[in-house]
């Protein structure tokens, strides 16, 4: 499996983290590789040796958060087949969404992380494996191949009113609070309740279960090797010395 440049250098994985948090904390318009080298206290020059431009430094920040994404996944689903089944899985990534900024602006549409990202030459490449789109087409067909989703409707259709529900429900969770806001004391258990009522109940007996659970892996982990293949694009990520540090510029 392709090793990231975070493996083997401290000085990158600060990178990255600072990076991360000047993200969080004001988005990215206006930053700079230098804030980003400040923060981490390397030389601007040191964050080149990784990454070739600052669009490359933001592509590779937003892919592994993708990539941290489908490792939480691959780990549930690994460890627990009926995590598989659409009222928990349902439920489970729209909340694990929310602790992955950029996961949660292609769910949501934000347009300061998009924007960013659309900047980028291998965008289209990362968004055709794990943009809204590709996530519905890649779970929809397994449900329904292995009876876990009604398939009386056109497929289109069902990814459709899917995505518009999680997005409903990411929306509903990320806006603050205010005295006129409608609140349930289990979000999860009415998302659960709302994807079955959407999808219909399931038919799926154990084995068809665990065989959805199998073919669900298979794809998180081939998605997985693509982003890896993805952020390796950039010969600067194969960089396995430690730099020495500069000072900052």
């Amino acid at each position: 499996m392709t090793a990231l440049a975070e493996h083997d250098s401290a000085t990158a994985a600060r990178i990255l983290g600072a990076a991360r948090e000047l993200v969080l904390k004001r988005g990215v318009k206006g930053l700079t590789v230098a804030e980003i080298a400040e923060k981490a206290h390397v030389g601007k020059g040191t964050a080149y040796l990784y990454w070739g431009t600052k669009q490359d430094l933001l592509f590779g920040l937003f892919a592994r958060d993708f990539l941290t994404f489908l490792e939480g996944e691959i780990h549930r689903l690994g460890a627990d087949p009926d995590a598989c089944r659409p009222q928990r899985l349902c439920p489970q990534v729209a909340r694990s969404a929310l602790n992955h900024p950029v996961v949660r602006a292609m769910q949501s549409g934000d347009d300061d992380l998009l924007g960013a990202l659309a900047q980028h030459p291998r965008s289209v490449e990362l968004l055709d494996l794990l943009g809204p789109a590709a996530l519905m087409y890649m779970v929809l067909p397994v449900w329904r191949a292995h009876r876990l989703v009604r398939t009386d409707w056109p497929l289109d259709d069902q990814a459709y009113a899917l995505h518009a529900l999680m997005t409903g429900f990411l929306g509903a969770v990320n806006r603050p609070q205010t005295p006129s806001s409608i609140t349930v004391d289990d979000p999860d258990k009415v998302m659960a309740a709302a994807v079955t009522a959407l999808l219909g109940p399931e038919e799926a007996g154990p084995d068809e279960v665990r065989a959805a659970a199998e073919d669900g892996l298979r794809l998180l982990r081939e998605r997985r090797d693509a982003v890896l293949a993805l952020i390796a694009t950039d010969p600067r990520t194969k960089h396995r010395q430690e730099p020495e540090r500069s000072g900052s510029s």
